[in-house]
């Protein structure tokens, strides 16, 4: 099945990133490569993430580097996660990845969720901030092609707006779409 792919910008600092969807039989896999700086050191990161058929994630893949440091996160089929080779107890189990480098996995609960205008849904997921991984976005559903995301206990929260298939197209002050297909 052919893919959709993005390119987005970065507001807030300089990169980009390029990120693909396909279909694959009963599973879906989402990857991309972001390149940006992260106080004032550059950085590449690819990820994967495989989900089945309900938009659930089997398995995912980040790696790449900051500055001089490597980073390299997965999770298996039994949702257990790593960072950097260790085990990362408190987000096991956790259905989602929400790539906090990257506006493209808010498409995975956006997807999975299914959520009419003026609904919500809290969503466990593990957050890739820098290094740490922590837990539990919230999305609500404003309008056909508007979410509200929260995080961090509400400490963040802002609008994503969506194209047909998911993807973030407006993420203020962090991501403006360039192109699409």
């Amino acid at each position: 099945m052919a893919g959709q792919s993005i390119l987005w910008r970065r507001l807030d600092r300089p990169g980009h990133e390029s990120g693909r969807l396909v279909g694959r039989q009963s599973a879906w896999q989402l990857s991309g490569t972001a390149v940006f700086a992260h106080t004032r050191r550059p950085c590449r990161l690819d990820y994967v993430v495989v989900c089945d058929a309900g938009w659930r994630t089997v398995s995912g893949r980040v790696s790449g580097w900051i500055g001089g440091e490597t980073v390299e996160v997965s999770v298996d089929s039994a949702r257990q996660w790593r960072l950097n080779g260790r085990a990362c107890p408190a987000v096991a189990g956790c259905i989602d990845l929400d790539l906090g480098f990257s506006p493209s996995t808010n498409l995975l609960p956006i997807r999975r969720l299914g959520l009419a205008v003026g609904q919500g849904a809290e969503v466990r997921a593990a957050w890739l901030g820098f290094p740490e991984l922590t837990l539990e976005p919230l999305y609500r559903r404003i309008d056909v092609a508007t979410y509200r995301y929260e995080s961090a206990g509400g400490r963040f929260v802002t609008e994503l707006e969506v194209d047909a298939s998911g993807f973030v197209t407006r993420y203020p002050n962090f991501w403006q779409v360039e192109a699409g297909s």
